[in-house]
């Protein structure tokens, strides 16, 4: 039997008691805070239950007679959020089930207001219960969930227990073998989050690129309401652009809706301007800051708001290095966009899940592009319709949290895929899916490419993945000179593709050891990366229409697969800046190439 299959087998009658309702903007409302620390018990047989007795009952002793075996009351604790293999040695490398325990009061509950637990993101498979009652099971490890708690919350004594499971399984998102940490836990928020009765479930805003050259810009809009009964009418209110507009709700609670404003600003890395935004209807009001600004493609360009643009990037894990977590925090988003600012960065592909939503914001904020995808990665079973579905939802789930963030200009629905004709069917259907949520953003991919001949020797390259004709961007890979060749190689490459459409290298590199020197050829010196990236970045610049880079990566991260003695140590080396936070000489060898870019595209 699968592993989800027995974590689920106890839980499956109750599975449907969970509200279906996406919460935006969590953080924008009225909540209690459930971080800090929190109990936890293992359960290494995955079977929710300890002793035979449900780990969600929150058992305890009544007499000296009773038998009880586990006890949340003496147990040790995690910090929430927080990967529980960053906190305790001895779960460093454990794949399983541990259950967390948080108990609170909530003494001013109101019989006006819905309250739900809203989690950030748990890796893999969360199964959320309160006060003894299941209230449903989450899968994906990177998005955010919520489930309404309004019947079962009291004033005194709640306690929330929530399972989650990071066993690596088939079937999953991503699958089995992945080139980072499988940081498992509560790895961000939790929640107790308030609403009225009837309230602003989610809202979308973006630009219309018909009006970029009008004197009158026009906004498009829509908002989902959830409620038992709905108002006639909502409000829309940007009090910088003096707009106050009574817009109608439809029986269903959904408002689709257009908004002409004169002298706006648009959001740009140059000028990242943003507006508050006041949504209200019925009781509710949710305020938010977005920016606004329009991406395309006219051939073989990137347009930012009309104009051409090239993305100075860099990859990225969503990890705090200097303590080897999941990042969590502002601070820990403030740190990375730092570094890739001081690099000459305007863009930043966020891999290879969906990152923690400060990032996002503070994107917004200090005006750097993104790239947003789903780990549709290595040994995906591509032929099973049930892991189709996962990927639909947990595009679903990251477009809904992120849609109103003018940072964000691409989705990425594949890395590293080999085509099949099941393989291009699925993606064509995440494709399909991902058009049908979201027409304001680009769509790439990283895709494979010819390498006739002997791949290290020959001298043309075609990228000609049959993903491409799904895609605004086509986007690929390359190692040479890391894997397979030296970096000598890369000057009689050739790189090409047949599709009027713009370029972007999405990943290229190899790894150094920080502190570690050497001649140019001695691998794992920071001269070898050095010129390594040197030889591969005149190559790059070279391709015909490229539009922009983001190569892997700017930070060493964590990886089981990395394991070199005294070099490696379970950390992939090809970042540009150490775990400890100091750069190597390759990021000083990018950092010149982008100042010379960004000099060309002022």
């Amino acid at each position: 039997m699968k592993k989800l299959a027995v974590f689920a087998l106890l839980l499956l009658p109750f599975i449907g008691l969970a509200q279906d309702v996406f919460i935006q903007n969590a953080n924008g409302r009225e909540f209690t805070s459930l971080n800090g620390k929190w109990k936890y018990v293992l359960d290494p047989y995955e079977q929710g239950q300890i002793g035979f007795m449900p780990v969600y009952e929150n058992v305890k002793q009544k007499d000296k007679s009773d038998r009880i075996e586990y006890s949340f009351d003496d147990a040790q604790t995690l910090w929430v959020p927080g990967a529980w293999d960053a906190q305790k040695p001895e779960l460093a490398y454990y794949e399983g089930s541990i259950w967390y325990r948080k108990t609170f009061d909530k003494s001013d509950l109101s019989n006006d207001k819905r309250y739900f637990v809203y989690v950030g993101a748990a890796n893999y498979i969360s199964t959320v219960t309160l006060n003894g009652k299941v209230l449903g099971v989450h899968e994906g490890g990177f998005t955010p969930f919520a489930f309404e708690v309004t019947d079962l919350i009291k004033e005194k004594d709640n306690f929330l227990i929530i399972g989650v499971n990071n066993s690596r399984r088939k079937g999953g998102i991503p699958a089995p073998v992945t080139d980072w940490f499988n940081h498992g836990g509560i790895t961000r928020d939790v929640l107790l989050v308030e609403m009225p009765k009837t309230f602003v479930s989610n809202y979308f805003l973006s630009l219309d690129k018909s009006s970029l050259n009008a004197k009158s810009k026009q906004i498009n809009g829509k908002l989902l309401l959830d409620g038992e009964s709905f108002p006639e009418k909502a409000r829309i209110e940007i009090p910088e652009l003096k707009v106050d507009k009574e817009i109608d709700v439809e029986a269903d609670g959904t408002c689709n809706f257009t908004i002409d404003v004169k002298n706006m600003e648009l959001w740009s890395p140059k000028n990242p301007k943003l507006y508050e935004v006041s949504i209200s209807a019925a009781d509710d009001k949710i305020t938010d800051q977005i920016g606004f600004r329009t991406i395309e493609t006219e051939g073989k360009k990137i347009l930012l708001n009309g104009e051409q643009v090239f993305l100075r990037g860099i990859s990225l894990h969503d990890e705090n290095p200097l303590r080897a977590d999941r990042a969590n925090s502002v601070d820990d988003a403030k740190l990375v966009l730092g570094w890739a600012k001081e690099l000459g960065c305007n863009f930043i592909r966020l891999a290879h899940y969906p990152h923690q939503e400060n990032i996002l914001r503070e994107a917004d904020k200090m005006g750097i592009l993104l790239w947003e995808e789903l780990p549709l990665y290595w040994g995906i079973d591509w032929g099973d319709q049930e892991v189709l579905r996962k990927a639909k939802q947990q595009y679903s789930e990251m477009i809904n949290r992120d849609y109103n963030r003018a940072s964000s200009i691409i989705w990425s629905i594949a890395n590293e895929t080999t085509p099949s004709a099941s393989r291009n069917a699925f993606l064509g259907a995440v494709a399909d899916h991902v058009r049908s949520m979201d027409s304001t953003r680009l769509l790439s991919a990283a895709c494979k490419k010819d390498q006739p001949g002997d791949g290290n020797t020959a001298k043309y390259y075609t990228i000609n993945d049959p993903l491409m004709k799904y895609l605004d961007v086509v986007s690929f890979n390359e190692y040479l000179g890391w894997y397979g060749g030296l970096p000598d190689e890369c000057r009689e490459k050739v790189i090409s593709s047949d599709e009027d459409k713009p370029i972007i290298v999405s990943e290229f590199g190899g790894g150094a050891l920080q502190g570690f020197h050497a001649d140019s050829l001695t691998r794992w010196s920071e001269e070898f990366q050095e010129y390594l990236y040197h030889e591969s970045i005149n190559m790059f610049d070279k391709i015909d229409g490229l539009a922009g880079m983001t190569p892997w990566i700017l930070v060493d991260f964590m990886s089981p697969l990395r394991q070199l003695p005294d070099v490696q140590d379970g950390w992939n080396r090809k970042g540009l800046i150490s775990e400890k936070g100091y750069k190597k000489k390759a990021f000083f060898e990018l950092q010149k190439y982008y100042e010379k870019k960004a000099a060309e595209y002022k």
